[in-house]
């Protein structure tokens, strides 16, 4: 017999709060689970994974729909992996594209900080440059 869990002891093991569970079974990543004669949701071990699945997938930068593709995905453990493969290499190179902006940002601020000599805000650099940026979009 399986050992059944209330979604306090699902939050507590998954790391996730009951709304943000309840969340997920609304939207289809969670299957809804089987309650009890009083009401109350019954989870199995499996949904603690799935919901470890899903946290590990959220730290990764992943969005909901992308994590509900591989789930989908992993519901179907003897497919072939070529489309996990995919969305790994785009999310990869969105990843890229973002460090690179980052770094544009970065340098950015370093040199409108450079450029900071103290001083009245009226006179401030790090103002005016901001004032300048605005124009040229």
């Amino acid at each position: 017999m399986k050992p059944w869990l209330q979604i306090g002891e699902v939050a507590r093991l998954s790391g996730c709060s009951p709304e943000t569970i309840r969340h997920y079974e609304k939207l289809g990543l969670l299957a809804a689970p089987p309650r009890s004669s009083s009401g109350y949701r019954r989870y199995d071990l499996e949904a603690v994974d799935r919901l470890g699945f899903i946290r590990h997938g959220r730290q990764l930068g992943l969005d909901l729909r992308t994590i509900g593709e591989l789930l989908t995905l992993a519901d179907h453990p003897d497919a072939d992996c070529r489309a996990v493969d995919g969305i790994a290499s785009k999310h990869h190179q969105q990843i890229e594209a973002r460090i690179e902006s980052l770094q544009k940002l970065a340098d950015e601020l370093r040199s409108m900080v450079s450029q900071c000599r103290g001083g009245r805000v009226a006179e401030c650099r790090i103002i005016e440059a901001l004032f300048r940026r605005g124009n040229e979009i």
